[in-house]
């Protein structure tokens, strides 16, 4: 998909990745400079591979890889009602932030008071269910469903390896470390560490020594499952940071096969205007892994 940006007087003598992040939706910086690698960007009819000044009057024009193009045209709306909505989450694409799944629902909703909220987030290469509040009501309800667990969080994860037991729950401890956006994972406590708890269950062992698993977290920290998978020796396949390359290529997988598929309202304490909600489970059917 080609988009067309003439360049409007804001822009005279801007650098064009400001131009072309502020203008579209879903083109992040990673995806710019992708852009410009592949030389699917084009400034008066030529292409160009590097991060030029823009003028005034100029035509710019876009090509956008197809999984960008899918995203723009339709959001996978699972379930709404009048105070929830619940999305179906792309790859490559972030919760929140410039250029988000968010963003993208805020110019889809752009006649409601109240524009809608998320409620939690999921990586960026992890697809499936994301919960936004369509009123600061059920914001703050859903907030404190999570804050207290009484909400339930599935995923389903195809990792490598097959483990022993069919049912585990795990707990260790996690260290977040901002500057190179990377967790690690103790099996003792160690300062700055926090404590995770994450569940599995084994639902099909596959001849090609692959297993794929409901995962349940009971803490919801950073990579949680990512990192923990990995840790006790089952990898997600795909998964760039915490898996192994050779067998991400093994299996020709880009990102992490990794899907929030399942949600369970498991309200045990007072939930106001969403009362109605209680023990609903909403659930990705046909999932490809």
């Amino acid at each position: 998909m080609m988009k067309e940006i003439i360049v409007n007087k804001k822009y005279h003598e801007k650098k064009l990745n400001k131009v072309i992040l502020e203008e579209l939706p879903n083109v992040n910086y990673p995806t710019f400079c992708k852009l410009l690698r592949k030389k699917d960007i084009k400034v008066n009819g030529k292409r160009i591979n590097k991060d030029i000044s823009i003028y005034e009057n100029d035509r710019i024009e876009v090509y956008l890889p197809k999984e960008l193009e899918d995203i723009q045209r339709n959001l996978d709306i699972v379930y709404e009602d009048e105070n929830i909505l619940v999305i179906n989450k792309p790859v490559n694409i972030e919760v929140t932030g410039k250029n988000s799944l968010t963003e993208i629902i805020h110019k889809q909703y752009t006649n409601c008071e109240f524009k809608p909220q998320p409620c939690h987030r999921i990586d960026r290469n992890t697809t499936g269910l994301v919960i936004f509040a369509k009123n600061e009501e059920a914001l703050e309800i859903l907030l404190k469903k999570f804050k207290e667990h009484e909400i339930e969080k599935h995923y389903l994860a195809l990792v490598y390896g097959i483990p022993n037991k069919k049912e585990k729950r795990l707990e260790a401890y996690l260290f977040k470390d901002n500057k190179k956006s990377q967790v690690y994972i103790s099996d003792t406590f160690k300062k700055g560490y926090q404590k995770i708890i994450t569940k599995y269950t084994v639902l099909e062992k596959r001849k090609d020594n692959t297993a794929l698993l409901d995962v349940e977290i009971e803490t919801g920290r950073t990579h949680q499952i990512r990192a923990h998978l990995a840790h006790i020796g089952y990898p997600i396949i795909g998964d760039g940071k915490y898996g192994k390359n050779e067998i991400n290529k093994q299996f020709g997988k880009k990102y992490q096969m990794l899907c929030s598929y399942k949600l369970k309202f498991h309200f045990q304490s007072e939930s106001g205007i969403l009362t109605y909600l209680k023990e609903k489970e909403i659930k990705l059917k046909n999932i490809n892994m």
